[in-house]
């Protein structure tokens, strides 16, 4: 019989790791500083096409 609690609490246990190791990130480790170099200030967002395709519409052969 005890040799069914090990399996069953093993997704319990791998969840509470997770959380753990979430939790620990957030409110032990310090921040990350964000690179100059990655995050140029100014810089043009992205270019979004004009028009999507809509979802079911055939294309033109």
């Amino acid at each position: 019989m005890y040799a069914l609690i090990v399996p069953a609490s093993t997704p319990f246990v791998l969840l509470a790791t997770i959380m753990g190791l979430a939790w620990w990130e957030d409110h032990v480790l310090p921040p990350a500083e964000a690179d100059p170099a990655e995050t140029p200030v100014g810089a043009p967002p992205p270019e979004v096409p004009a028009a999507l395709p809509r979802p079911g519409a055939r294309r033109a052969r």
